[in-house]
């Protein structure tokens, strides 16, 4: 028992684990498949979307690592949110953070009962998501360094996609060739079709909902602090390299899109990286984008099982959560904590049982405001910080504090603003808001004039 006690999270995520989960938590499937409906929203001006979002993105990335780097021997940004906000915003944000992952890794697991189905059309849709399950948790079951390779190989593939598909976009649009829908690829297409704000500054500004949703998922680099070798040098070059990947992932293939094809000429019924492809010639591009986003909604899922089970780790030391979650099992690895994590996300393929219809719109809207909320949460608690510390990190100071981090505020919370505005999501920010002031109210009844001891 005593041993048990004494056992710690394994240090066993090297530097190119860190960068693929980092790459990872930065491509999220809403690129490959949302990015239609986004063009449709703004036109070219999507490009801008992207590159602001990036940038907000860059510096919440930035003050996560600053405060990850200022004490090392704390597990993840939880443990600096009960420093400088308190026991009351410990609790709120890991147990925000845990459904976060929890709803989310339901929709992905939903999204895989569908890709699957693409190749096996009799298949149930609850198949998919069960097998999937399975055999990620007991990945991740085995040790950390397990989750790193598979994590790696699995945005591999997603960065590899992109890549083909800026490559491709580009050396079209420089040689001006016509694709197989008659279109000749030129990067005129940019502006020459209503310029590049046609649907002016509304639809400009109502895409940053949409691209604010591909970037979820960024900030879980902040919880591999505890189980990487060498903290202080891989952080910073994941969280450095943040805008370059924007610019390429990002960027980089929605000018390769609309120069291929003009932004009214894209179809939202399926994904631009399919339009792309297909227009070259290229045989199977549906079954393609298919397999990359089937590792990508698997990526999410994996991601999750890593997220949740470490998030409950780190609420049980702070005593949020049972004793019982902080023990770790002889490979390193919260063990009951992932069983939990697990156990819960079996509910969804009960849900693809009985509701395979509505389940996938039920379970990603509030998931996705409630990242927005996390974010928001762990930028305040970086102002905290430096108030409390004015010399910040030496090696790794935020960017332009203290404007940078106000600015990010103001744009986050302006993004929960327009949720709350827009029809399409407005129950979903409703949802979220009442679960979080629930949260507080259930903080309050159980540690009411106790004293939490650490």
């Amino acid at each position: 028992m005593e041993k048990t006690k004494q056992r710690t999270l394994s240090r066993s995520l090297q530097s190119r684990h860190i960068q693929m989960i980092a790459i990872g938590g930065a491509i999220g499937t809403g690129l490959f498949l949302g990015s239609g409906s986004a063009i449709h929203t703004s036109g070219p001006a999507i490009i801008l979307s992207y590159l602001v979002v990036g940038i907000f993105c860059f510096f919440m990335m930035r003050a996560i690592g600053e405060l990850l780097l200022s004490d090392t021997d704390k597990h993840s940004f939880l443990d600096f949110v009960k420093i400088y906000l308190g026991d009351r915003f410990e609790f709120v944000t890991g147990w925000t953070y845990w459904f976060c992952w929890i709803s989310l890794a339901m929709a992905d697991l939903t999204a895989t009962g569908i890709y699957i189905k693409y190749w096996f059309p009799e298949l149930p849709q609850w198949v998919a998501p069960l097998v999937i399950l399975v055999l990620l948790f007991g990945a991740n079951l085995v040790n950390v360094r397990l989750f790193g390779e598979m994590e790696s190989w699995f945005s591999m593939i997603k960065v590899v996609a992109i890549v083909l598909l800026v490559v491709v976009g580009f050396a079209l649009a420089i040689f001006h060739v016509k694709t197989s829908g008659g279109v000749t690829a030129s990067f005129s297409h940019l502006v020459d079709h209503g310029g590049f704000f046609p649907k002016g500054g509304y639809g400009f500004l109502m895409s940053f909902q949409m691209v604010v949703f591909a970037f979820v998922g960024i900030e879980m680099v902040g919880l591999t602090a505890g189980e990487t070798d060498d903290p202080e040098t891989n952080l910073p070059k994941a969280i450095n390299s943040l805008p370059i990947r924007i610019g390429l992932f990002y960027v980089g293939s929605m000018i390769a899109v609309m120069s291929v094809y003009p932004w009214d000429k894209i179809k939202t019924d399926v994904s631009p990286f399919v339009q792309v492809f297909a227009g070259i010639g290229v045989a199977g591009a549906a079954g393609i984008l298919n397999f990359v986003v089937l590792t990508a909604a698997m990526s999410a899922t994996n991601s999750c099982l890593f997220s949740t089970s470490r998030t409950l780790h780190a609420l049980s030391n702070g005593r949020n959560a049972s004793k019982r979650f902080s023990e770790l099992n002889r490979n390193g690895v919260p063990g009951l904590a992932l069983n939990f994590s697990t156990v819960v996300l079996l509910i969804i393929v009960v849900l693809n049982y009985f509701m395979p219809a509505g389940v996938f719109n039920l379970v990603s809207g509030v998931s996705i405001i409630n990242f927005v909320i996390v974010w928001v949460i762990l930028l305040w608690c970086h102002i905290k910080y430096r108030q409390k510390n004015p010399k910040g990190v030496a090696k790794f100071k935020m960017p332009f504090y203290p404007i940078s981090d106000y600015l990010s505020l103001i744009f986050f919370i302006g993004v929960l603003v327009f949720l709350l505005v827009d029809p399409s999501t407005r129950v979903s920010m409703i949802i979220s808001i009442i679960a979080v002031a629930a949260m507080f109210v259930v903080y309050q009844l159980i540690y009411r004039g106790k004293t939490k001891s650490v």
